[in-house]
């Protein structure tokens, strides 16, 4: 019978080797990764501080002209408030109120609505109408009609124009005995020029 060899493997180096190379240039590559990375981070950093500081100082220098015009405001105000000048002021808010109400043509109200209006639909009622404090102006009307089709082929009408803006209907009113049409009643901005 033959001898076997038992082989056992014996390092007799002091260190033994290993295969570092892959974990290094991974770690390598991590940190150049993680160094392009901060510098990205610091500038950005640096950027966002630049724009807030512009930013203050924008706030900063709006905020002086909104205290100065406060300033003024308040000096105007006071000297509109004086005896003399209040009997002034009433009067000429009057007057710029009749002068805009009278700014406001029913003749062309009425052309333009009658390009609107289908023939079916009737105009029952139109309230004077309201301007508003960025100077647009509002139609408050009662049309009625027969069936409510036609109204609603009033209010695309409407919505469509240039003229008109959208329609608000707030109220429906259907017939009653002594009155036998669909009531709507519908607010709509108008563009006529004031």
């Amino acid at each position: 019978m033959g001898r076997r060899r038992l082989r056992i493997p014996i390092n007799l180096a002091s260190e033994p080797f290993r295969n570092d190379r892959p974990v290094l240039a991974a770690s390598l590559g991590g940190s150049i990764a993680l160094g392009v990375l901060l510098v990205v981070l610091v500038s950005s950093i640096i950027s966002a501080r630049s724009r807030a500081a512009n930013l203050r100082d924008t706030v900063d220098r709006l905020s002086r002209q909104v205290q100065v015009l406060s300033n003024r405001q308040a000096e105007l105000d006071s000297a509109l408030r004086q005896a003399g000048n209040a009997e002034v002021l009433d009067r000429s808010v009057l007057l710029n109120t009749l002068i805009e109400r009278k700014s406001i043509s029913w003749t062309r109200i009425f052309a333009d609505l009658d390009k609107v209006l289908p023939y079916n639909v009737r105009l029952i009622y139109i309230r004077l109408p309201q301007i508003t404090s960025q100077n647009r102006v509002t139609l408050d009307m009662v049309v009625g009609a027969q069936s409510p089709e036609p109204v609603f082929e009033f209010l695309r009408r409407v919505e469509a124009s240039p003229l008109f803006g959208p329609a608000e209907v707030p109220v429906f009113m259907p017939p009653a005995q002594n009155e036998p049409l669909y009531r709507y009643r519908v607010s709509v901005s108008y563009a006529q020029k004031l």
